[in-house]
This record gives structure tokens, sequence and C-alpha cells, in this order.
């Protein structure tokens, strides 16, 4: 399966916090875990390599950092499914930050992938704003599949 990186999966939210705020969410797991997986290896670091688990479903994958700026940008590769996904915060006068997702690289079988890939990083951005602006936890990736990950 070839990858293509001319087609992009995008999705942002407007989080009510401030950017260095909204970046540690998306890299210190204890955080993270309130709003996407259930499991890591560790923090996003340059160059680390860490593992993701969702542990309802028994599913998980390793990913790569291969960019990293501080309150900026984060860009990590997959490793099941090698696309890449690029994080870039951006902060606004109000003192909220922007949060942009984009997922490209995806293989010659791409309309699923594609689908998947922007329900579920907007699901990820609606729960992380819930989480960080009134402290809910809606569980939003656990319970998509009650009855476990449809294969």
């Amino acid at each position: 399966m070839g990858r293509n990186d001319s087609i992009v999966v995008e999705a942002q939210m407007l989080i009510h916090k401030p950017v260095a705020q909204v970046f540690e969410a998306f890299v210190n797991p204890k955080i993270t875990t309130k709003f996407w997986f259930t499991k890591s290896s560790g923090r996003l670091e340059p160059g680390k390599k860490v593992r993701w688990d969702w542990e309802m479903f028994g599913v998980g994958d390793d990913l790569t950092v291969k960019e990293f700026e501080e309150n900026r940008r984060i860009v990590v590769e997959w490793n099941n499914n090698p696309t890449i996904v690029e994080w870039r915060f951006e902060p606004r006068k109000d003192g909220a930050a922007l949060v942009k997702i984009s997922n490209k690289g995806f293989g010659d079988e791409v309309l699923p992938l594609v689908v998947d890939a922007k329900g579920g990083y907007t699901m990820v951005l609606a729960g992380l704003k819930a989480w960080l602006e009134h402290g809910i936890e809606l569980n939003l990736v656990r319970d998509q599949f009650p009855d476990g990950c449809p294969s």
C-alpha cells in the first residue's frame, strides 16, 4: 500500500485556555487520558517513541515524535498505520488557543481511514475542550463503541 500525502484530514477547535496549558494536555499523558487514550508509556518529547493504548478496546499503537516545538507544534508518525499527524497551537488575543490537527499519508484504500480520522480527531478536540474549560470528562472515545472496537 503506497502512502499518499496529497490527502489531508483536518480538524480544529478553539479552546478557551492558554496555549501552554492546551499544549501540555497533549504532551502529558496524565491529562491526555482524561479525553483520549487510557494508557501511555510516557510524555511526548522530541525524538521519543511512545506507546498509547485504548484499554477498553484492547488496541494500541506506537508513535514517534518527529518534530516538537514547545507550545507551537507537534508532529508524530503512527507505527501500525504509518500516517503523519501534526498538531498546531495558535494563541489568540483573548488568551484562548486554536488547536489545528492535520493527518496525512493515507494509503491507497483511503476513504474509510479518512472518515475515521476526521471524526476521531474532532471528538478528541471536543473532549479536550470539555476537560480543560469545564473540568468535565465526557468519555467520548470510551463511549463511542461501548461493545468494543469494530473490526
